[in-house]
């Protein structure tokens, strides 16, 4: 396979460089592409849909970062997460994980069925066939690597916490992108701008070459990178983390065919 071309470096006083990281490879992100959809998973398909993973998960980790900072803490633990998520809405991403782990307990709310009692949590899945919580474990290599990148370390529950949000957003990113090639395009599109109350308005989003289009081309048997640009739009509000996700993907692929 042709080396990832190499891209210029982010820029940041607090967060380290992971342009020139690739820790998720294109075979683990074809495996999970496997467990959705037998559809055929393009070379620009698989770098885009690993390069809008990494993109998430290193948001994630900043945000993390700046909690524990903030209590003069180096390694970081499953509270940081929940303090990243709930400074910035935008990481609140693979929602399914969040019934899984033990971290996010209590926090998605207790349900009632008719008679009054509580529904207990769905239990963890003994299927043989990898889904996006028993396979997050083969993403515990990509996360350890993108920690490294930024200069952090975390508790073996935070790194499961990391590994099990990068598999389901990848999963649902998956389905996503099945589904715009199902349909021909994306039929549910639109922006979000998330904004702190006090805080003035991001300028508008007016770089239409980041959006992704609502009706693709192509044949119907293989997902392509704009077919994982789409599903990103999907995925993500439409704030900071969804641009520079996009603009992250089109640069990780700028070598390659976007088929």
């Amino acid at each position: 396979m042709t080396a990832q071309p190499a891209r210029p470096e982010r820029s940041g006083p607090e967060t380290a460089s992971v342009m020139d990281v690739s820790p998720f490879k294109s075979s683990l992100v074809k495996a999970v592409f496997r467990d959705v959809t037998p559809m055929h998973v393009s070379r620009s398909a698989a770098w885009a849909a690993a390069s809008v993973t990494r993109t998430v998960l290193t948001e994630i980790i900043d945000g993390a970062r700046r909690a524990a900072a903030a209590e003069a803490r180096k390694k970081l633990i499953p509270g940081d997460l929940l303090s990243a998520i709930d400074r910035n809405v935008e990481l609140e991403v693979g929602g399914k994980w969040y019934d899984h782990s033990p971290t996010f307990q209590g926090l998605t709310g207790v349900l009632y069925d008719a008679e009054g009692v509580i529904v207990p949590s769905p239990k963890r899945s003994r299927s043989r066939k990898p889904s996006a919580v028993v396979g997050a474990h083969r993403f515990e290599a990509g996360v350890k690597k993108l920690l490294w990148s930024q200069g952090a370390t975390a508790v073996p529950a935070m790194v499961r916490d990391l590994d099990g949000i990068a598999s389901v957003f990848l999963t649902d990113l998956a389905r996503d992108a099945a589904m715009v090639v199902r349909e021909g395009g994306v039929k549910r599109f639109g922006t979000v701008t998330l904004v702190m109350s006090g805080e003035p308005a991001p300028p508008p989003f007016l770089k239409d070459s980041l959006r992704a289009p609502s009706a693709r081309r192509g044949d119907g048997r293989t997902i392509g990178r704009d077919d994982i640009l789409a599903a990103t739009t999907i995925q993500l509000f439409g704030g900071n983390l969804r641009q520079r996700a996009l603009t992250e993907a089109r640069e990780a692929t700028q070598n390659t065919s976007a088929g």
